[in-house]
């Protein structure tokens, strides 16, 4: 990393880095997370492991003739987790730390108002809801194969 004439922190070559938002941030971590998609944008440099490891989970988990009745598909529950939990931590963090981590030397600076609030309450409420619905399919699936359910119509 370099400095250029303005400040800027530069990536590879002398290019500035470009300018990031925090409500594009938590927009990505909310929809794209469990993908990685803010770290790619982020510059962060691991972000490929999380790409990879989705992937993979997510085509073991179309290998199999029910899908949504792996461990594979159930493993996609942690990086979308992770993925709404950052899209609240990136959207409530200020604007002057979140300019210091990740907009470090520009001119520019984030004035982010509703929109990251806005995102981060989303991101709860619907985070909250598959990450509850996630843990009853996991537990739903390991009463069933323990065969603690034999019996009951579900």
């Amino acid at each position: 990393m370099q400095t250029t004439e303005t400040g800027a922190v530069s990536g590879r070559a002398g290019v500035p880095a470009p300018f990031r938002s925090k409500v594009r941030v938590g927009l990505l971590a909310f929809f794209l997370g469990w993908i990685g998609a803010h770290w790619w944008y982020l510059g962060r440099r691991r972000a490929w492991m999380v790409t990879l490891a989705s992937c993979a989970c997510l085509a073991l988990a179309f290998s199999f003739e029910v899908w949504w009745d792996n461990p594979a598909f159930f493993l996609l529950l942690i990086p979308a987790a992770d993925g709404y939990i950052e899209a609240v931590v990136f959207s409530l963090m200020s604007d002057e730390k979140f300019d210091a981590r990740y907009n470090r030397g520009h001119e520019r600076r984030s004035r982010n108002g509703w929109g990251a609030v806005l995102v981060a309450c989303f991101s709860l409420l619907i985070g909250t809801v598959v990450v509850m619905f996630g843990i009853a399919a996991v537990v739903l699936h390991v009463f069933q194969r323990m065969g603690w359910l034999d019996g009951y119509v579900l």
